[in-house]
């Protein structure tokens, strides 16, 4: 019995893997996910120059999480100038700006929100001894140079956010294609399996023929026949 080999049901497979690759390829090539952000390095940067009312912190990072972002994190002199430049072109706003950092009381350290390393700083102030809890840091926009100020703000005159490049876009799409794939050749082994188990004879088998076809099979009754009346 001839039965079909399980590669040839997973060509499917096959051409769904290629063309995931393909738009994989294709996002990782269209850089940041418009023109109101502003690319550096592996990262995108969006200014979000409206005043909002907050009543804390935590407000302020949903106007960057609303469009796949976090409160921007600095992680060396390169980056802090090409943001310091760009707020130079594009900010309206006041002198500071709040940057994505807190002061975590439990390992007396500042942290920054998006949960990167802190490699690198560029502090005005930096008095021993002060009292930092419910601290965050502020970038001035004219020097480049942060320091501390009460994390405990009314109002922003605007946010700046920081997002990996097309980080969220690659994401979705491989957890979207894993899913795809795995679904996609459950059913395709279901399938091969009934068949196999049902004994059909159709892709999967073929029907034993005679030898003989009809003609021959007539034929051969007809002598039978004769061959009896003369005994």
């Amino acid at each position: 019995m001839a039965r079909a080999a399980p590669p040839a049901l997973l060509l499917p497979l096959l051409g769904l893997a290629a063309a995931t690759a393909a738009a994989a390829a294709a996002a990782a090539a269209v850089g940041c996910p418009s023109s109101t952000w502003v690319q550096f390095q592996d990262s995108c940067y969006i200014f979000l120059q409206e005043a909002i009312k907050v009543e804390s912190i935590e407000d302020v990072r949903n106007q960057c999480t609303d469009h796949g972002a976090d409160m921007v994190s600095i992680h060396n002199e390169e980056e802090n100038t090409f943001i310091l430049e760009t707020l130079k072109k594009q900010w309206k706003g006041p002198d500071d700006i709040l940057l994505g950092m807190f002061f975590d009381t439990d390992d007396a350290s500042f942290k920054w929100f998006d949960k990167s390393n802190m490699t690198f700083d560029k502090w005005s102030d930096q008095e021993d001894g002060e009292d930092l809890v419910d601290t965050c840091a502020f970038l001035h926009t004219k020097t480049g140079e942060w320091k501390k100020g009460n994390c405990e703000v009314s109002s922003v005159e605007g946010t700046l956010c920081k997002a990996a490049n097309n980080h969220i876009l690659i994401s979705a799409l491989v957890i979207a294609s894993t899913v795809i794939l795995t679904v996609l050749g459950a059913v395709i082994w279901f399938l091969y399996k009934r068949n196999l188990d049902s004994g059909f004879t159709t892709v999967f088998s073929t029907a034993p023929q005679s030898p003989f076809n009809d003609d021959c099979v007539l034929v051969v009754a007809e002598e039978n026949e004769y061959a009896v009346q003369f005994d």
